[in-house]
């Protein structure tokens, strides 16, 4: 095989794995050469059929980045589905029931050290001690940004990619859980700790206890939204605020 179609099957392993990233900037041609053993010709080459392929992506002074490889959906119909039809919230709850679930027991199995120490960084941005002047935007980002943490160490690509393309959307169901909980202190120190066992048990290698507590983090979540709408309560169902 031509060494450019080497290099081609090794970044390509190396993106669709999630070991380079989406937005990632690619290592410079000199470190790949050496990292690969390849020409900078080779190299060269190589990276243009991953661009061809729509693999990475070049930008003037910014070099080459990994580029999605999942379009995010347009959503707007679901965003008034959510906001006008209560029970959409919890259809999307089960969607995520079923793919987090999976992701924590992966993440266990096939967690890389620096998978952890990302996990650990995002658990411990989510645990940050949270005062009246901390957004329910914030709160939301903090918390899924360590579940798609989870979701990145199962190295399956394309449950990583599904779960990117519905970003949005599972953002928003974070968003709603947070807006409706976060001033019910009981029902945040049971997350919290629901939270803080998941961590554990992936750090640990436990893929069923991961994958049973993810799940049961859910279940958590959805029998508190009963909960407020069986008091007569309507849900906060609001879209995500983008920044400026």
């Amino acid at each position: 095989m031509p060494v450019a179609d080497l290099v081609v099957q090794r970044l390509e392993a190396l993106i669709t794995d999630g070991i380079l990233k989406p937005g990632q900037a690619l290592p410079s041609e000199r470190s790949l050469s050496a990292r690969l053993d390849a020409s900078r010709a080779a190299i060269r080459e190589g990276l243009r059929a991953l661009r061809a392929r729509g693999l990475i992506e070049t930008t003037h002074g910014r070099g080459s980045i990994v580029a999605s490889l999942v379009k995010r959906a347009e959503l707007p119909p679901l965003m008034r589905q959510l906001q006008s039809r209560p029970e959409t919230l919890y259809d999307l709850f089960e969607v995520r029931q079923m793919l987090e679930a999976e992701s924590a027991r992966l993440a266990a199995l096939r967690g890389t050290r620096a998978d952890f120490a990302r996990i650990t960084r995002r658990y411990e941005e989510m645990q940050a001690p949270r005062s009246p002047a901390t957004s329910a935007a914030t709160l939301a980002q903090r918390d899924h940004a360590f579940h798609a943490a989870i979701c990145a160490a199962s190295h399956n690509p394309v449950l990583v990619h599904t779960l990117s393309s519905l970003a949005d959307l599972l953002l928003t169901s974070v968003f709603a859980s947070v807006n409706n909980l976060y001033h019910r202190e009981e029902d945040m120190r049971v997350i919290d700790r629901q939270h803080a066992r998941l961590y554990k048990a992936i750090l640990a290698r436990d893929s069923e206890q991961a994958r049973r507590l993810a799940g049961a983090h859910i279940d958590t979540v959805i029998a508190c939204l009963r909960e407020i709408e069986a008091s007569e309560h309507p849900l906060v169902v609001d879209a995500l605020p983008t920044a400026p």
